[in-house]
């Protein structure tokens, strides 16, 4: 009767062993706001994205040559250039910064990444397969007047090797942005932000 009453509880502490385990391994999600910052680590994520564009945006509205123009001048956005370790879509922050301008409402915008399926509707258009009543009137497009483009930059440090509990890493972004005037050639306008993150990870962990 012992005997079995000992096997009985083995068997049962092992269950609730099991059962501990498989809980903890349950997978769960929860719906953050994107206005909120979270961090895993030290690698960018899509906080940084925000303060990057919240930065920029402003005194790009207030202090640039576009914050003194009465009209409405024509802005091409040629990207930024990722020159980071990392696989960062710099595209996001692009579109972010494009659209905060677009909603200010004192700029008008050209597609660059668009020129080419501009080109190709135009040829198709005066190809003969279009009624000329229909077709597009060629060289009436918009020219820009300035070019917003910026390069983002990283660098990463780590602890040397040594004897301890936690690991420690450094994680440094500076995005900068320029603004240049078409007409003149001359960077009318350039500013930056920087971001800089320490994690600390232990060891020993899951």
């Amino acid at each position: 009767m012992t005997r079995f009453l000992t096997k009985a509880a083995r068997l049962f502490t092992l269950v609730s062993a099991c059962c501990f385990v498989f809980a903890g391994c349950t997978a769960s999600t929860r719906n953050i706001s994107a206005d909120q910052e979270m961090h895993y680590d030290e690698a960018y994520d899509f906080s940084d994205k925000k303060k990057i564009v919240d930065a920029l945006v402003s005194p790009l509205l207030g202090e640039s040559p576009l914050a003194e123009t009465a009209e409405r001048p024509v802005i091409a956005v040629y990207g930024i250039a990722n020159e980071t370790s990392e696989h960062i879509n710099t595209g996001g922050i692009t579109d972010a910064i494009r659209e905060a301008l677009f909603k200010a409402g004192k700029f008008r915008f050209v597609s660059e990444t668009q020129r080419e399926n501009i080109a190709n509707e135009t040829a198709y258009q005066y190809g003969g397969n279009v009624a000329p009543q229909m077709r597009v009137e060629k060289a009436r497009q918009a020219g820009a007047n300035y070019i917003l483009s910026g390069t983002l930059r990283s660098i990463e440090k780590e602890e040397p090797k040594q004897i301890r509990l936690t690991k420690k890493s450094l994680r440094y972004y500076s995005l900068n942005l320029e603004l240049t005037d078409i007409k003149s050639g001359l960077i009318a306008w350039a500013d930056s932000v920087e971001i800089a993150r320490e994690a600390s990870k232990p060891i020993i962990g899951w």
